[in-house]
């Protein structure tokens, strides 16, 4: 699962989860009309509890 996050001056919204990476990408150009020029994003994926304490590392998508 990932997540988008976007920040524009002070405020910070977190959207999501999508099941896809290129998921998010298809929301954001939507999402960035609501917000400022210079508004930063990124997309987080989003991990288990269960995963980061057995130390296995995410298996990246393609």
């Amino acid at each position: 699962m990932y997540l988008l996050t976007i920040k524009d001056g002070l405020a910070t919204r977190h959207v999501g989860p999508y099941e896809s990476p290129k998921q998010a990408v298809d929301d954001l150009d939507r999402l960035l009309m609501s917000f400022g020029d210079r508004a930063r994003w990124q997309i987080h994926e989003l991990e288990s509890p269960a995963m980061l304490l057995s130390g296995v590392a995410p298996v990246a998508a393609a």
